[in-house]
């Protein structure tokens, strides 16, 4: 398993106007073929700083969301939006020490 980790800074004007898109855009992104899930967490000290947090099961998978449709639909609407230059790590999880929980 793959765990993708994206740091996105956005100007404060456009913060909200990512936030809404990113409610239309979310679950296609989480339920992508290959992708495991996926969270967006936001800092409590700068909320303009977002991050991306997915699981995926494979390099492949990744790769295949990245040069997919979707991605090129979205990455070019909030790349404008951006006020700092985003980063990406890609890690191997060794330890999941997350509960599930039965709703």
């Amino acid at each position: 398993m793959l765990v993708r980790v994206v740091k996105l800074t956005f100007q404060d004007e456009h913060l909200d106007e990512f936030l809404r898109h990113f409610e239309t855009v979310k679950w296609k992104v989480a339920q992508f073929p290959g992708c495991r899930g996926m969270r967006l967490i936001q800092d409590l000290d700068n909320p303009c700083l977002i991050m991306t947090y997915s699981e995926w099961e494979h390099v492949d998978a990744l790769e295949n969301y990245r040069h997919s449709e979707l991605f090129q639909s979205i990455w070019p609407m909030i790349k404008p939006w951006f006020a700092a230059k985003p980063e990406a790590w890609s890690f191997r999880n060794y330890f999941d020490g997350f509960q599930v929980v039965n709703a």
